[in-house]
């Protein structure tokens, strides 16, 4: 629905203001209304426009206010000169303005509410109530003592509607209570007294049925002149009632049938039931019976141990589809039975997880009978903990489940420990490596496992551990096998230990042995680079498996070790306003392999350099070698205006990164706010709270931070807006091929508002044209970097040039 203005146009100034008329036209161009100045307007009276379509007031078809061309105008609230056709035949210059616009579908939104009264309400309406609630409304008139019904209630009682009953002939459906429903209406007759009684029906159809009838009276001044009630039928909700009773009832049975303990409960621990054989448990155990409807957490509030155990297995099983512990249920006493207890979520019919229930066995005795030689056949002898086999066969389970959350498997061995070996013995050793194996056990969560392989060796799978939580966990244990001191007999032992941790993600090998492999692989990586380190990959990495990538690290850790990084620059150019300054990338290369002279570009030693944890160790190199540079070059000190590095993941990760960094610039003449690390908006998504963390830390240190990448995903446009950065450098994908494409000119123009909203700069990257420059510069973007503006050059070409004074050289 829209409605006009119509006015006679003039274009002389200062003349009376002409007559207008108000026009309401319908989605489909039919006019509904129009007031009492149209006839004057137009020459048509109301009743020769309502019904008609507004194209009968229009001279020609592009003069139709529903004109496309029109519609720019209407929406930057402008009006429109159009010719209008009188009803006399001649035509007039009018000007339209739109005065309100609304889908007739829309227009119930904007409707009141308010109180229906009186007693005159469409039949078909109540039908319709009575149908839905399967409910009737009854009425007594005590004036000439007649018994009205609706219809509804001769449904109710499978009556043909209008069918001639007496009060007492309806009162013989009712099963039981006729005298009861007598002394109710008599009461509410002579006292006023609303009633309300659920009772049961034998309808004409001989079905029973259960109904809930309600009355009340109505007076006029002080006499009670007519009864007024509903009859509800409350069938469905009987017998759902009832077969709910039987179920917990056939429940109740199947679980008091057994003698294993059996529980259930809500998403906020809350018992919904239980057997008996787990009531008489729990009271022994903790010294309270248990009622339906107790919460767990509370029951267990003395109990913090076997609280926090039990919350911990519970939410679990909401997570997962079912899985099976061995433990006791109440750790506290000597002696306790050990339960095989098996978890199950409860799901609704929408599939969304409402409980979990557990079944626990007691099989203390079958522990007994085999448990030393199921121990030992599991079990380490000299640590107790998980040995190979079992470990394997672990892992080899959670390998064969779907749906699991991150888990990542850490690779630990021992510096050294041959040593120890002859110099204090090999029982000496065997009781470092079992004090040792205590340590790690009490630092590791207890749903983990843990293991030793084979002599020095030791194993962990973490569960539900992402990257980030995983390597401070490997970052710990290196710490605390460090500092452990096993003293004998005067003599002390300490030693460290290096690690290879594999992240567990899609697309694993079947085989845990080739897991266990690539863990070890990268172990034996971190001690060829040092020992007492870790190295992190991906299981699903073909860089761990190719002998091209053993070959190319080793390249890379030597070019590391004699600082034959090669370092290159790429020009960022103001492309909406003039600014001076340089703006630089640094890029870092790598020479060669022996026999190419050629440059390692990062697209070829990155993935290399990730798997093997060595991506930190570059980034820190660069900058370290770029500040270096700089520090020989002062002159270039007033204009650089921006210096960017490119971080790894491992550094956007590494908690000290920020503290490093300050350190590198705390000597420098160049001023910190010119340096600005780059975050992949990869990583930005995939570990905001980390970013947002590094991002305030060096921000402390007086540095920028660049979003690299923005654009990839539609999560950017909340990275640009709300993490604390300074710089948006766009996506290659949103500025190749910018100017053909006006979706992603759409894009990369809101991104840009976004960014500038938030008072952050923008750089369009890969501009390769002039097409895509000028594309760039119209939609206002601030920076452009690309082959089209500047190439990667060497950092030695940035050195101002050499100028000889009669004082002396300056630059150069």
């Amino acid at each position: 629905m829209k409605e006009f203005y119509i006015r006679r146009y003039r274009s002389e100034p200062g003349r009376d203001e002409p007559r207008h008329t108000l026009i309401r036209v319908d989605d489909g161009g039919l006019i509904t209304f129009a007031d009492a100045q149209a006839e004057a307007v137009l020459g048509y009276d109301i009743s020769d426009l309502e019904g008609h379509p507004i194209s009968r007031l229009v001279a020609a078809r592009q003069d139709d206010p529903f004109a496309s061309g029109h519609r720019h105008r209407f929406e930057g609230g402008q009006p429109i000169l159009i010719t209008i056709r009188h009803k006399d035949g001649y035509f007039f210059t009018a000007e339209v303005a739109l005065r309100t616009h609304m889908k007739d579908s829309d227009k119930p939104a904007g409707a009141r509410i308010g109180l229906r009264t009186g007693r005159h309400i469409d039949t078909r309406l109540l039908q319709l109530v009575e149908s839905t609630g399967s409910l009737g409304i009854w009425e007594l008139d005590l004036r000439d003592n007649r018994v009205w019904w609706s219809e509804g209630i001769y449904q109710l009682m499978d009556l043909r509607a209008g069918a001639d009953i007496s009060p007492e002939q309806a009162l013989f459906y009712c099963q039981n209570k006729q005298s009861r429903i007598r002394a109710l209406f008599r009461r509410c007759i002579r006292c006023g007294e609303p009633f309300a009684i659920t009772l049961d029906l034998l309808t004409g159809r001989q079905s029973c049925r259960r109904v809930h009838l309600s009355g009340r009276a109505f007076r006029e001044g002080n006499q009670i002149i007519r009864l007024g009630g509903t009859v509800v039928d409350l069938s469905d909700q009987a017998r759902h009632q009832q077969a709910a009773a039987q179920a917990s009832q056939l429940l109740q049975s199947v679980i008091g049938a057994t003698h294993d303990l059996v529980v259930a409960v809500d998403r906020d621990l809350n018992l919904m039931c239980f057997n008996d054989a787990y009531r008489r448990h729990f009271q022994q155990a903790f010294g309270q019976a248990p009622s339906e409807g107790d919460n767990l957490s509370l029951l267990l509030r003395d109990h913090p141990n076997e609280r926090r155990l039990l919350e911990r297995l519970w939410h679990r099983a909401f997570e997962r589809a079912g899985f099976a512990v061995e433990m006791p249920l109440a750790s506290q006493q000597s002696g306790a039975p050990v339960y095989e207890v098996h978890y199950q979520r409860l799901t609704n019919a929408d599939g969304e997880a409402i409980g979990a229930v557990h079944v626990a066995r007691d099989i203390t005795e079958r522990i007994r009978a085999t448990g030393k030689r199921n121990y030992l056949s599991t079990h380490d002898p000299i640590t107790g903990l998980l040995n190979r086999r079992e470990f394997l066969a672990r892992l080899g389970r959670q390998l064969k489940q779907s749906g699991q959350p991150d888990y990542a498997l850490l690779y630990l061995d021992l510096d050294n420990f041959a040593k120890f070996n002859d110099r204090v013995g090999s029982g000496t050793c065997d009781r470092y490596l079992r004090e040792l194996a205590g340590a790690i056990g009490f630092k590791v969560r207890q749903r983990d496992a843990l293991a030793r392989l084979a002599g020095d060796t030791f194993a962990l799978l973490l569960e539900n551990c992402g990257e980030p939580e995983a390597r401070k966990v490997a970052e710990n244990l290196l710490k605390l096998i460090e500092d452990f001191v096993f003293d004998w007999q005067d003599d002390r032992l300490q030693t460290t230990a290096s690690a290879g941790l594999l992240m567990l993600s899609d697309q694993l090998p079947e085989d845990p042995e080739e897991l266990l492999s690539q863990a070890a692989d990268l172990c034996h990586t971190a001690k060829i680079a040092g020992r007492n380190r870790f190295h992190t990959a991906s299981a699903n990495s073909e860089a761990l498996r190719e002998n091209e990538a053993r070959l190319l690290l080793s390249h890379i850790r030597h070019c590391l070790d004699h600082d034959l990084l090669v370092l290159e620059y790429q020009a960022m150019r103001p492309v909406s306003s003039a600014t001076w300054g340089d703006h630089i990338e640094v890029l870092a290369r790598f020479p060669g392999v022996e026999g190419d002279d050629g440059l390692i570009q990062p697209r070829d030693f990155l993935p290399v350099a990730e798997r093997f944890d060595l991506a930190k160790r570059i980034d820190r190199q660069v900058i370290r070698a770029t500040v270096n540079w700089l520090e020989q070059h002062p002159l270039l000190e007033p204009r650089l205006k921006y210096c960017g590095f490119n971080l790894s993941l491992a550094s956007v990760l590494d908690d000290r990164f920020a503290d490093f960094v300050q350190e590198s610039l705390t000597r420098s003449r160049f001023a910190s706010e010119c340096f600005c690390f780059e975050i992949s908006e990869a990583h930005a998504t995939q570990y905001p709270d980390e970013v947002a963390v590094l991002c305030d830390a060096l921000h402390e240190a007086g540095c920028q931070v660049a979003l690299d990448g923005a654009g990839a995903s539609v999560e950017s446009y909340d990275l640009a807006a709300k993490l604390p950065l300074d710089i948006i450098k766009l996506d290659q994908n949103m500025i190749q091929r910018l100017p053909q494409d006006p979706v992603k000119q759409v894009m990369v123009e809101a991104l840009h508002k976004i960014a500038t909203e938030a008072g952050k700069t923008t750089v369009a990257t890969f501009i390769e044209d002039d097409e895509t420059l000028r594309r760039v510069r119209t939609l206002g973007i601030h920076f452009g970097q690309g082959f089209r503006l500047h190439r990667p050059r060497p950092l030695a070409e940035l050195t101002p040039a050499a100028v000889q004074l009669q004082t002396g050289r300056i630059g150069g």
